[in-house]
């Protein structure tokens, strides 16, 4: 991403940057790129997608091509100028946050700590939790307690490590990021007081990744610190 900015600016002389924090509507969204002169330039949808980034959006735009970067960290503030400025975002891409991440699936689980994008400390595990008993009568009842169980012994095993590894850092923590299933998670949450104190560092939910392991840590770093980019070009004919 880095060198994509670093070659934007040579491409064309003549150019708008609009950058966008998070929360913008879309009405918001279409007015400026509407002063900018570019409402009709755009696919339909983009002005959309911008709206709906959980940490903003920035437009490069020139009279051939146009960008549309959603960064991995939030904009910090609205923002216009002429010519390619990539500086705001080179700098929020070159910062080096502090971040946890807690994937877990039932049974599976890893949690880490990067700064930046170097992963300093982590703890992968598992823990047995049945699968679900399909048959019925009074044995199904009895195995789902006893799969409740499991559940709950697990989810304490992994709240124990996740305080563990991330109360360290916990006054300097800038985000938090989960990963795994869904409902996994929320049980987790619900199961975790302590996880609450960063409710409002929650960076992000990793919800398509497979059982948590070591090189499925270290990819989910590489996630979080990944910038979708949305481009088009005039058509020359």
């Amino acid at each position: 991403m880095l060198d994509f900015l670093d070659e934007l600016p040579l491409t064309e002389s003549k150019a708008v940057s609009l950058y966008l924090p998070q929360g913008t509507t879309q009405e918001r969204v279409e007015s400026l790129l509407g002063k900018m002169s570019l409402a009709s330039a755009i696919p339909p949808g983009v002005a959309e997608v911008a709206a709906d980034s959980r940490t903003g959006a920035v437009f490069f735009w020139s009279p051939l091509r146009m960008h549309v970067v959603l960064p991995p960290f939030p904009v910090a503030e609205e923002y216009m100028t002429n010519g390619y400025d990539v500086e705001p975002l080179r700098s929020l891409l070159s910062h080096d946050f502090l971040i946890a991440l807690v994937l877990v699936r039932l049974g599976a689980y890893s949690i880490g700590i990067c700064r930046g994008a170097e992963l300093i400390d982590s703890k992968t595990g598992t823990g047995l939790v049945h699968a679900r008993h399909k048959k019925g009568g009074s044995s199904q009842a009895r195995f789902a307690r006893h799969r409740e169980k499991q559940i709950e012994q697990f989810l304490i095993r992994v709240c124990g490590h996740a305080r563990e590894h991330i109360e360290p850092h916990a006054r300097s923590l800038d985000y938090l990021v989960y990963g795994g299933a869904r409902t996994t998670i929320l049980l987790l949450r619900k199961r975790c007081p302590f996880l609450s104190q960063f409710d409002e560092r929650i960076l992000r939910m990793l919800l398509d990744i497979p059982e948590p392991r070591r090189a499925v840590l270290e990819k989910a770093v590489g996630a979080v610190w990944s910038s979708d980019v949305i481009e088009w070009c005039k058509d020359s004919s």
